[in-house]
């Protein structure tokens, strides 16, 4: 059994959370707590094995506490559920020791899987993230045009290049049609497209279609 404790000042936070990690099969949610005291008195008290945290109010919070985690309890995984989009607080989090982070868009499968990764020694961060850290730790410039998309992203946008919607995307890939459109939305957000047409138009001048099309062929 993996034993977790939450920490969100939201109570609807905390209570959605642990909705999901105890509908799932070895997880259990054994404390909650709204501060940085609440959560460093119920950590103390033992039998924590990952600790799910968003990044606190400024002050005593946040980064802070992930440095006091690491030293208290070094063998404690930290994921992060957070807000916070912006790779700057991604990158100081895990500079500060957290083995995970993720944004609240996440979905719960996404939260269990990180919450088993961590129980198990490993780190969680997403596709995107992973991306952006890298590129920084390179010094590399960011990718442009469909190379900045994820592996599912570029998925998404050949299918809908090829006049594919929403709908039928999301029975191929066995998603929710939510989640396609929230794929969607950020791909022409990406590639500052503003239409469907625009999409297209790359597409085909791209000749990302016709390469696709032989590749699932």
């Amino acid at each position: 059994m993996i034993r977790i404790i939450v920490v969100d000042e939201h109570e609807v936070v905390r209570v959605g959370l642990k909705s999901i990690l105890d509908a799932t099969l070895g997880l259990r949610v054994i404390g909650e707590a709204s501060t940085a005291g609440e959560m460093m008195m119920q950590v103390r008290a033992g039998g924590v094995d990952v600790l799910i945290m968003e990044l606190l109010s400024p002050g005593r919070g946040g980064v802070d506490l992930i440095h006091q985690i690491r030293k208290e309890f070094p063998q404690l995984p930290v994921l992060v559920l957070t807000a916070h989009k912006e790779i700057d607080y991604a990158n100081r989090a895990i500079k500060a020791g957290a083995s995970g982070y993720l944004t609240k868009e996440s979905t719960a499968c996404r939260i269990v899987e990180a919450v088993r990764r961590l129980a198990a020694g490993r780190r969680y961060i997403s596709e995107e993230l992973a991306e952006h850290l890298a590129m920084q730790l390179a010094d590399l410039p960011a990718p442009s045009g469909h190379k900045c998309l994820t592996i599912r992203e570029l998925d998404i946008f050949l299918r809908i290049a090829r006049g594919e919607s929403c709908t039928s995307i999301a029975g191929a890939l066995t998603l929710s049609v939510k989640t396609i459109s929230t794929h969607k939305a950020r791909i022409m957000d990406k590639m500052r497209f503003s239409s469907v047409s625009d999409l297209v138009q790359y597409a085909v001048a791209h000749k990302l279609v016709a390469e696709y099309v032989k590749h699932v062929a």
